[in-house]
């Protein structure tokens, strides 16, 4: 089965190649030197890339360190991805003020050598990718990140599949960063070399949730279509709008389930119960310039398993599992907040406390991670996660939120 996958993964490579050779022999003969009286006719520009990804599996459980069915080490794996990407126009603001940065989805299929218990997993995910430094005219340096979710998992089943206490969703989160070095090989042709590390997990939202890390290399082709990249130094200098430092205020509302490990005795037992936890936040936040806001927010949660209990059943009865009071399950807390911003995407992370509550478990701190997807110039879809004390896994955070008072200026013009 490998070897099929293999062969398919070596003919969509020989298509990409034949592909950029085909785009690079229909050049126009000028397309490599821009009269500056014709940049304002520059349009988007798109690029398809194709990546090979192998990585080494971190063993963090007994299931991944080969007590399976297989009774093999799940140590390596590979992945390949074909992406599609688009970056602003270069003379536009959105160029101006962002360059060399590509935003777009993408598609990849996972293979762990365990397909019985484990999966072979297909992604899709938005991702976005930037440049840091010009190293030389022909190679520069980029971070990217992946976000999305994952589809083909074989999960943790009482009955059919109880050694994999690593997934316990069909469905789990993929995120992905990592640097690479970004080669030139022809005017709109590049190949990447690089190293990146990958998380999967389903969010708190079913168990096990223990979690997938890996860590490894990628190299791949990078194919652009549109308006080369050679011989635009002529315009990439122009003026970037000015920018002026402001408050804007977002309002989020957001909701998810959970599952809890409740306290009992001297340790924790899973509840069998899925709890739903809803919340609201506001954020006044100073934007100090075009890639970076921060703010505090004052952050409300109600969460129907905070404080939940059990007690020990009766001979011959079954376990039961309580809510607390409806007091105990809401919370008003307080954060420090920062968000990198850039093109259709902002992502923030938050550190903040409770301060009105009742009971233990909302005690404590409460980090959060977010990525904000703009849909319109002041709305947008918010997808975070929330941890406590650093360590404890919390909730999902699914909502929409809404800016107001956006003083950035359109990217697009």
């Amino acid at each position: 089965m490998q070897q099929i996958s293999m062969r398919r993964l070596v003919r969509i490579l020989m298509i990409f190649i034949s592909a950029c050779v085909y785009a690079q022999e229909n050049l126009p003969e000028d397309s490599l030197q821009i009269p500056v009286a014709h940049i304002q006719q520059q349009k988007w520009r798109h690029t398809l890339d194709m990546e090979f990804r192998p990585a080494w599996v971190f063993t963090s459980d007994p299931f991944l360190k080969g007590d399976n069915e297989a009774q093999k080490a799940i140590r390596n794996t590979w992945s390949a991805h074909l992406e599609y990407a688009l970056a602003y126009p270069t003379t536009s603001p959105g160029g101006r003020i962002y360059p060399d940065t590509w935003q777009g989805i993408g598609v990849s299929h996972f293979d762990f050598g365990n397909k019985r218990e484990l999966g072979s997993p297909t992604a899709v995910y938005f991702f976005q990718r930037s440049k840091l430094a010009q190293l030389t005219p022909g190679i520069s340096l980029f971070y990217e990140w992946n976000f999305g979710l994952s589809f083909g998992w074989s999960p943790y089943d009482y009955y059919t599949n109880t050694a994999n206490i690593t997934i316990g969703s069909r469905t789990n989160a993929f995120m992905n960063a990592g640097f690479f070095i970004k080669w030139r090989l022809l005017p709109q042709t590049y190949l990447i070399t690089g190293a990146d590390v990958s998380h999967f997990s389903n969010g708190n939202t079913s168990f096990p949730n223990a979690g997938l890390n890996i860590a490894g290399i990628k190299t791949g082709l990078i194919c652009e279509f549109g308006t080369p990249d050679t011989g635009q130094d002529s315009i990439r200098h122009l003026a970037r709008p000015p920018f002026n430092r402001h408050f804007s205020y977002d309002v989020v509302t957001f909701g998810s389930h959970r599952k809890k490990a409740i306290p009992f005795q001297d340790g924790k037992i899973a509840s069998p119960e899925t709890y739903p936890v809803w919340g609201v936040y506001a954020a006044a936040m100073y934007n100090l310039n075009y890639r970076l806001r921060t703010g505090i927010s004052a952050d409300f949660v109600y969460d129907k398993s905070s404080d939940a209990y059990t007690e020990l059943p009766k001979p011959g009865t079954q376990q039961r599992f309580y809510r607390s009071e409806d007091s105990h399950q809401k919370a008003l807390g307080f954060s420090a907040r920062i968000e990198y911003v850039m093109p259709v995407f902002d992502i923030g992370f938050g550190f903040g406390a409770n301060v009105f509550y009742k009971g233990k478990d909302m005690k404590g701190t409460y980090q959060s991670l977010a990525l904000k997807v703009k849909a319109t110039r002041n709305a947008f879809v918010h997808i975070g996660y929330n941890l406590k004390n650093f360590r404890e896994p919390n909730y999902l955070m699914l909502g929409v939120g809404y800016r107001f008072h956006n003083r950035m200026p359109k990217l697009a013009k």
